[in-house]
């Protein structure tokens, strides 16, 4: 049994990590500010902004085939106060929809599959939702190689491929989302969304006062559940299952299963 100490401290990290995302505390100070300014240019210098390499890029692909990932919030939306609110422009669905003509392309999203399609609204890409644990992808060679992968068909009867390794958890998610309703929603500006595979705490307007509290709130709950495990990100706290998967193996998967048009 964990002691109150151990829950105290892991508590106080969490609210640590929540003060740290918060941009207003970021950009108030400028020491900390200097800092992230030479630590981006120095993260730009090994990953260059493809806007500004395109030269590049075009020479390194030639005789290659291309396929596209891409993500969404912050990507082709913006960020905002509201996540039921981050909608995607006219002009970046048309944009998207002109090069999926060109390339197999694919969002990849921390937010669910379901949520993330009727924000965009094309049915030629490929979705993968929950960070990649909720996958519908073209049906590809790779299919036998994963256990969790099912035949399914798209909004347009075409057969595709459905992959989610984290199934088992569902009913877990759906607890803890329940819970984490009855808790935390009562704070002001506190928001829960449940994301299929993950559940968010949104806290972006809640007031600062009340972060520790959400905090404190959030691991009273999921200390019951050794199974999940609790990431933070831009003013959101994310609930998700212990598996070893990530956006990463979903890019890994997709390129397999598109394997006859990329590889």
């Amino acid at each position: 049994m964990m002691n109150a100490g151990i829950i105290d401290i892991r508590a106080n990290n969490c609210l640590d990590s929540m003060e740290s995302s918060s941009l207003h505390n970021k950009f108030n100070n400028d020491l900390v500010s200097t800092d992230m300014d030479v630590a981006y240019r120095a993260w730009l210098l090994k990953y260059p902004s493809a806007l500004t390499s395109l030269e590049q890029i075009t020479n390194f692909s030639k005789g290659k085939r291309i396929a596209l990932f891409l993500d969404y919030d912050g990507t082709l939306s913006p960020i905002v106060d509201n996540p039921g609110c981050a909608f995607i422009s006219n002009d970046m669905r048309a944009a998207v929809k002109n090069v999926a003509k060109c390339f197999p392309t694919a969002i990849i999203s921390g937010r669910s599959r379901d949520k993330v399609y009727v924000f965009v609204g094309l049915t030629k890409l490929n979705y993968a939702g929950s960070h990649g644990m909720d996958i519908m992808g073209p049906v590809g060679p790779s299919s036998d190689d994963y256990s969790a992968c099912i035949r399914s068909t798209d909004k347009k009867g075409k057969e595709v491929n459905l992959f989610q390794p984290a199934n088992e958890f569902l009913p877990m998610i759906d607890e803890v989302f329940n819970s984490l309703v009855n808790n935390i929603e009562e704070i002001q500006g506190a928001k829960v969304e449940n994301k299929k595979f993950c559940v968010s705490v949104h806290y972006r307007n809640v007031d600062e006062k009340d972060w520790k509290t959400v905090a404190q709130r959030v691991h009273d709950i999921i200390r019951s559940y050794p199974r999940l495990r609790l990431t933070h990100g831009r003013m959101v706290l994310e609930v998700r299952p212990v598996i070893n998967w990530d956006k990463g193996k979903a890019v890994t998967f997709l390129l397999e299963s598109l394997g006859k048009y990329v590889l």
